[in-house]
């Protein structure tokens, strides 16, 4: 069985969409738009491979930007993963989709394709650009089409968060192969304040409601539970148990930051989370990706930091989001401020 590792490479800034919560694009000011160069983008490939040939792992690229499919030399990047049998996902707009491209995506080894939905055509359009809601779900059936895993990604907040039932609604309706949402990290430009916690767990036992009535009903639609607040709320409900053979100071689950996961920036810096903006730790056209991760990458999976999750039963699985907490704290180690857990229920510690 192969055990991958996963890298979110940012191939360029350029994007079709100027979208009001995007970490690029949000915040005081813009940066300058970059793009790699062919050269560079060759190099990151090769630094990827000795970083998984040193850890035994297979490389999984997420490949976006902005748009990745404006990236001038896209095509023949394509064509160099293909050829290296490296399995790949897109992450990226519906623009310049359409049967014949999504033909050639499947062709060089393209397995998913990730498009968003942040509301209903009103809210997403004032978000997004207008027009694209329509679009992205029209897409869905081109990437079907060509065997391509369509994935819809919602990005949920205070202001679109009673859309996301609705939502759900919609990509089922369009046959969209896997959905699943995440919550907004405040970049200094932001689009409404943060839900309360209460919000929050009001809106996972809405959507727990709907998935599981789409899935007894038989919908081809998976519905993954992305957010790992997800696992306190099975936890609360008798839907998830902690395991009996569980070791003490092993991590099984919760946010990948600095466990399995890489962010590669269009400008070569090495994150440890792309919405964790603050978490830079080196450049991968200067450094060897195999020595950072045993280094430099250290200071993200110090677990016994977390503020709160530290003394929780469930530090090992869940963790809340550390980009929400550090977006709005400006901490990576602080409290999730969507977690409404108060008490470890197995020490009746307060968190």
């Amino acid at each position: 069985m192969r055990s991958y590792f996963s890298f979110q490479w940012h191939i360029t800034d350029e994007c079709d969409q100027r979208c009001k919560h995007c970490y690029i694009f949000s915040g005081e000011g813009c940066k300058e738009l970059k793009s790699m160069t062919w050269q560079q983008m060759q190099e990151v490939v090769a630094n990827c491979e000795d970083f998984c040939k040193v850890y035994n792992r297979v490389p999984y690229f997420y490949i976006t930007g902005g748009d990745p499919i404006l990236h001038p030399d896209f095509w023949k990047l394509m064509v160099l993963l293909k050829s290296k049998d490296i399995p790949f996902t897109l992450m990226g707009n519906p623009f310049h989709l359409d049967d014949q491209i999504c033909r050639m995506l499947k062709v060089c080894g393209c397995e998913k394709y990730q498009m968003s939905l942040d509301g209903m055509r009103e809210t997403h359009d004032w978000f997004r650009k207008p027009g694209s809601f329509d679009l992205t779900l029209e897409k869905v059936g081109c990437l079907n089409r060509a065997g391509i895993k369509s994935i819809i990604m919602s990005t949920v907040s205070k202001t679109n968060r009673n859309e996301i039932p609705d939502i759900i609604d919609e990509v089922v309706k369009a046959k969209v192969k896997v959905f699943a949402f995440s919550r907004y990290v405040p970049t200094g430009g932001e689009v409404d304040t943060s839900m309360t916690p209460q919000e929050y767990r009001r809106l996972l036992e809405i959507c727990d409601a709907k998935f599981k009535a789409y899935e007894a009903a038989g919908c081809e639609t998976y519905f993954n539970r992305k957010d790992h607040l997800w696992t306190l709320y099975e936890y609360e409900t008798g839907q998830f148990k902690l395991p009996e053979n569980a070791c003490d100071g092993m991590i099984y689950g919760g946010c990948n930051c600095g466990n399995c996961h890489i962010t590669i920036s269009s400008n070569g810096d090495i994150m440890a989370c792309r919405r964790v903006t603050d978490s830079r730790v080196a450049n991968i056209w200067e450094d060897r990706l195999a020595d950072i991760w045993v280094c430099q990458m250290e200071k993200y999976r110090d677990y016994d930091k977390f503020k709160k999750c530290s003394k929780c039963e469930l530090k090992a699985w869940c963790r809340g989001c550390p980009a929400v907490a550090n977006g709005t704290t400006g901490d990576f180690y602080g409290a999730d401020p969507q977690c409404w857990k108060t008490r470890n229920e197995i020490t009746g510690e307060e968190l």
